[in-house]
C-alpha cells in the first residue's frame, strides 16, 4: 500500500465555512491527521447550508471540504472543552483558525500564548482583510463582499450589465489553497530551523494576488479594467461566439491557432489582413474580428464547428454544465469522482484531489464526519 505524504502530520482545525477548511482537506487528502473542532449542537455553519442535502440529509457544501477529518464539539467558553483544545494543540504540528482577529487570543489559544510551550507548532490563520488595523479586523469575511470589495466583480460580467459575481466562492477557494502552501512552507522551514512560525493568509490579498494580468496592469500600466463579458483583455479571438446552433468558445492564443482556424472557416485572407494578422492587431479590432468570425460561424452547430477547429489543434469547445464537464473528465479519463466511507455505511460519491503523485498519492479515507458527540470523543 503506497504511503501518504503527510501521514505523520497532527492538525487541529479550529476553521469554518470554507476557505480554511479547504486547506486542511488538501493537507488531509495528502496524509495528515485532522481533528475539526466544531461548536457544540451547531456545528460549522455550513452544515444547514442547503439545499441540496444528500440521501441522509447532511448538507452537500459541508461535505465538499471536510472528508478526510474527525471531529469533536468543543465549546471555547468552557473551561474543561478549553482545556481539552489545548492539550489537542500542544500534540499538534498544525493549527488552523479562521475566527475574527483576537477571539482565539481572548481564550487564550493565540499563537504568542501557545508558543512557548510549543515551539515547533505552525499557527495558521485566515482572516477576510487582515489584522494590521482595528478597521480591517473588524470587516466580515464574506467570499460575495471580498469579490465586490476587491474589484472581482468590477470585471466580470457583461459591459452593459451589472457586476457579477463568480459561480463559485472562488476567493475561498484561492485563498484556502495560499493557506495550505504556506503551511507546508513553514513545515519545511521547521525541519531545517527546528521552529514552528504563525502564518497569516487573508481573502483581499488572496484576490489581488489572483487578478494576476489584470493586477499587474493597474500595478504597471496604471490601467483599470472594465468588464468584458466573455472576452480577454489582451488576446482575440478568446471569448463566446454565437454559431447556427449554440455557442462556441473560441480561445486562440497565437498566431498559429488563428491561420488555422481561418482556413477552417474558409476565410484564410483573413489571417493576412493587418486589421488580424498579430494579437495586438486582433485585441485593436477586436469588434470588427468578431463579426467577420460570426457570419462564418452561422454555417453549422457548436458541436460540429467544435469537432473540426480540435481537428486542426484549435482550442474550441462548448459550454457545458457541470454534469457535461463531469462527463468530459470521465471521457479523457481522469476519473473525477472518487468514493469514500461515510459513517453510516454508504459510500459518499466526492470530486477527486486534482494532485496526482507517483508514490504517495492523495487518500480517501472517510468522508466527512457526522455532527459530533463532545467531549466524549471525536467522530
Amino acid at each position: 500500500m503506497a504511503t501518504e505524504s503527510l501521514e505523520d502530520l497532527q492538525i487541529v482545525d479550529f476553521s469554518r465555512v470554507l476557505a480554511g477548511p479547504l486547506a486542511t482537506m488538501v493537507l488531509a487528502d495528502l496524509g495528515a491527521h485532522v481533528t475539526k473542532i466544531e461548536r457544540p449542537g451547531v456545528g460549522d455553519e455550513t452544515r444547514g447550508w442547503g439545499p441540496p442535502y444528500d440521501a441522509a440529509g447532511m448538507s452537500t457544501y459541508f461535505q465538499s471540504v471536510n472528508r478526510n477529518k474527525q471531529s469533536i464539539a468543543l465549546d471555547l467558553h468552557d473551561e474543561v472543552d478549553l482545556e481539552l483544545a489545548r492539550e489537542l494543540i500542544l500534540d499538534a504540528d498544525v493549527l488552523v483558525e479562521n475566527f475574527r482577529p483576537g477571539l482565539m487570543e481572548s481564550v487564550g489559544l493565540g499563537y504568542d500564548a501557545l508558543r512557548s510551550a510549543r515551539p515547533g507548532l505552525v499557527y495558521c490563520s485566515i482572516t477576510g482583510f487582515g489584522a494590521e488595523t482595528a478597521n480591517a479586523a473588524a470587516l466580515p469575511g464574506y467570499d460575495l463582499l471580498v469579490q465586490a470589495l476587491g474589484g472581482l466583480m468590477s470585471i466580470t460580467g457583461d459591459p452593459e450589465g451589472e457586476p457579477h459575481k463568480v459561480g463559485v466562492a472562488l476567493v475561498d477557494v484561492i485563498c484556502g489553497l495560499f493557506a495550505s502552501v504556506g503551511i507546508l512552507a513553514a513545515l519545511r522551514h521547521r525541519e531545517r530551523a527546528g521552529e514552528g512560525q504563525r502564518v497569516e493568509v487573508n481573502l483581499l490579498s488572496s484576490l489581488l494576488a489572483a487578478l494576476v494580468n489584470q493586477g499587474s496592469a493597474y500595478t504597471l500600466a496604471g490601467e483599470t479594467a472594465g468588464r468584458m463579458g466573455n472576452a480577454h483583455p489582451s488576446i482575440a479571438p478568446y471569448e463566446l461566439l454565437h454559431t447556427a446552433e449554440g455557442e462556441l468558445v473560441l480561445a486562440v492564443g497565437n498566431d498559429r491557432q488563428f491561420r488555422a482556424l481561418t482556413v477552417a472557416l474558409d476565410c484564410a485572407e483573413l489571417a493576412d489582413d493587418k486589421r488580424f494578422s498579430t494579437n495586438s492587431a486582433r485585441v485593436a479590432n477586436r469588434l470588427q474580428l468578431r463579426s467577420e468570425l460570426e457570419s462564418r460561424l452561422r454555417r453549422t452547430s457548436a458541436a460540429q464547428w467544435a469537432l473540426e477547429l480540435s481537428a486542426v489543434r484549435v482550442p474550441a469547445g462548448e459550454v457545458n454544465d457541470i454534469a457535461g464537464a463531469f462527463a468530459l473528465a470521465e471521457a479523457l479519463g481522469l476519473e473525477p469522482i472518487v468514493a469514500a466511507p461515510a459513517a453510516n455505511g454508504r459510500l459518499s460519491r466526492l470530486t477527486r484531489n486534482p494532485i496526482r503523485m507517483s508514490a504517495t498519492p492523495p487518500s480517501y479515507r472517510s468522508a466527512a464526519p457526522e455532527m459530533p458527540r463532545g467531549r466524549d470523543g471525536p467522530t
